[in-house]
């Protein structure tokens, strides 16, 4: 049997956040406001590049960050939260506050 998205949220929600990384993306921009590619890179030292962009593209389709891109050489592209995850702050500082506890 298949579970939809409209019987459970956690496939949804698992759906778009799944995965090692992008509740970390989601996190470090959370924590740092618009940030700058090569500063999220330095940010998880042990993602690929490729990893990263692959993550960052999965995100914006969800409408999970903003990617702006300058018309500038060198590229600058800076991300940052959506409205939409804007909202999931209140879960990560329910998780940071559970993980703290004894």
């Amino acid at each position: 049997m298949k579970v939809t998205n409209d019987i459970c949220p956690v496939t949804s929600f698992t759906e778009m956040l799944g995965g090692k990384w992008k509740l970390i993306i989601i996190n470090i921009i959370r924590t740092r406001g618009v940030i700058r590619f090569g500063q999220l890179a330095a940010a998880i030292p042990t993602i690929s590049r490729k990893v990263l962009t692959d993550q960052l593209k999965s995100l914006e389709k969800d409408s999970l960050i903003n990617r702006k891109q300058y018309p500038e050489i060198p590229p600058k592209v800076e991300y940052s939260l959506t409205k939409k995850s804007e909202r999931l702050c209140g879960v990560f500082k329910t998780i940071e506050e559970w993980v703290r506890q004894p």
